[in-house]
């Protein structure tokens, strides 16, 4: 699907690809339900809305989506109106906009990317902080009080951003939680930037240039 991407917007990659599988396989299990005639999807955190468009190509989906950027909000509701699908796009601070409603799926690929440094610009689309934390943490806490009952959250990180301290907050919030789906990709422009003071902080061993991305599936009882 190709999709306009305004300079600053988070430009859809193989985390994005990693995600998009996991909520199609949701999707499928959650139209099957005898219960379920609309599939109420929150994205957050679109960018450029690409998860949010795979979640509208199904028929019974209505589908939400939240971005705190104004260039991602245009971009998203561009890429929809071009797609002809229908996607609300809203924008706010993570599920901010969206906190008085209940979804039954939500997807998020927040940034996870440790950085040195503060995140300015467009840097704020990866940048979380010394140890990846900075949105993750916050969406771990907000999240799971959106989910209908038997709802559930996926979302996708670098396995170097905490993947125990992931499970471990969403199973503190009453879900269960594991990982759904592995990946290992060779370093990126960014993440090679940073290798070596990545390697000072012993989060790599010397000459690793992979990283792996986790898809954290996490489910209301």
């Amino acid at each position: 699907m190709r999709l306009l991407r305004p300079r600053g917007v988070y430009a859809p990659q193989e985390d994005t690809a990693l995600l998009a599988r996991a909520a199609r396989s949701e999707l499928r299990t959650l139209r099957q339900q005898p219960n379920v005639d609309v599939v109420d999807v929150l994205d957050v955190g679109t960018g450029t809305g690409a998860l949010a468009l795979v979640a509208a190509q199904q028929a019974s989906a209505r589908v939400t989506a939240v971005d705190i950027s104004r260039r991602a909000v245009l971009a998203a509701r561009l890429n929809a109106r071009r797609h002809r699908l229908p996607v609300s796009v809203r924008r706010g601070d993570l599920t901010g906009p969206v906190a008085d409603r209940r979804f039954h799926l939500i997807v998020s690929n927040p940034p996870y990317v440790l950085s040195p440094g503060r995140a300015r610009g467009a840097q704020r689309t990866w940048n979380a902080g010394t140890d990846g934390r900075a949105v993750l943490d916050r969406l771990c806490a907000d999240a799971p009080g959106l989910l209908r009952d038997s709802g559930v959250l996926l979302l996708v990180q670098s396995a170097l951003s905490g993947v125990d301290t992931t499970l471990d907050q969403l199973r503190d919030s009453g879900l269960r939680a594991r990982v759904e789906l592995r990946e290992t990709i060779p370093f990126g422009p960014v993440m090679a930037r940073h290798a070596d003071w990545l390697e000072r902080r012993g989060a790599i061993p010397p000459g690793e240039r992979k990283e792996e991305l986790v898809v954290i599936r996490a489910q209301r009882s």
